[in-house]
């Protein structure tokens, strides 16, 4: 088996996804407090203290909120870019110098046996990035908080045996909801998140590669303008008008604010989830 992998929580409360092979232990992103992310790494029975470096997609609080404690707590590396390293450095606590690591966006490094390439996409941060992980010729992908999805980020995402993508909001529900209209207009625009449609459409089409993706991941629902059932419904309508089952073609799955989702274990065109 290539990756292990589970969302440990995905939403703007908190976000933190757990990636493992028998030899490395990633966490991306910690948005929630070093408790949660221990108490959830108990309940799939990993170990906190064995992971062996903390990734960052970018600087809003919901992805970095307890990195800085959990990286002095069991001297554990932080990797990020150089801007958005400025951006956080101050808000989370003194950091031991050996533990802060940067990567150059765009560009492919190695932590351990793990291939990882960086990419830029579109959200109202200073340098925001999804990332890519490769071992044995197995690909997971992890592409949240996405303004939109061009080419370039497809073409990063395609072939993904496991792909965990945003499905921010349903449109109905942002436009007639109670957010301020500068918030809707944030979270529709090109620098906010992507809705279920859009995330429908984008699954559609990495199922048109030569390599189509196993296993898809719901990400980042939206606690007001969204529900676990909508966005399923509307991502599975969109795959049908396009022949595409689930099930049959591929398999389609949730990620949580407020538990993990399942754990799940990959290889090249094989994703096994319990």
């Amino acid at each position: 088996m290539a990756f292990t992998f589970c969302s440990l929580a995905s939403g703007s409360s908190g976000n933190c996804q757990y990636l493992a092979t028998e030899e490395t232990q990633i966490l991306i992103d910690v948005g929630l407090s070093g408790k949660k992310v221990e108490g959830y790494m108990d309940e799939i029975g990993k170990n906190i203290q064995k992971v062996n470096a903390i990734l960052v997609t970018h600087e809003h609080s919901d992805h970095i909120k307890g990195i800085g404690i959990l990286s002095r707590r069991f001297n554990i590396p932080i990797y990020a870019n150089n801007n958005t390293w400025k951006e956080f450095h101050d808000k989370i606590g003194k950091i031991h110098p050996e533990n802060i690591r940067y990567f150059k966006t765009g560009t492919e490094f190695f932590i351990e046996d793990i291939k990882i390439k960086s990419y830029s996409i579109s959200h109202d941060a200073v340098e925001p990035v999804a990332f890519s992980f490769f071992k044995n010729d197995a690909k997971v992908s992890i592409a949240t908080d996405l303004g939109h999805v061009p080419k370039e980020i497809k073409e990063e995402i395609k072939n993904s045996d496991l792909l965990m993508l945003e499905a921010n909001h349903d449109v109905e529900m942002l436009k007639m909801g109670s957010y301020p209209w500068y918030l809707k207009k944030r979270v529709m625009s090109d620098r906010g998140h992507i809705s279920n449609e859009i995330a429908g459409e984008v699954i559609a089409e990495m199922m048109t590669e030569e390599n189509p993706v196993s296993q898809v991941l719901l990400g980042h629902l939206s606690k007001e303008n969204n529900f676990p059932e909508l966005s399923y419904e509307t991502v599975k309508n969109v795959l049908t008008e396009k022949n595409i089952k689930i099930g049959k073609d591929l398999k389609v799955d949730l990620t949580y604010r407020d538990q993990v989702s399942k754990v799940y274990y990959v290889k090249k065109s094989h994703v096994e989830g319990k």
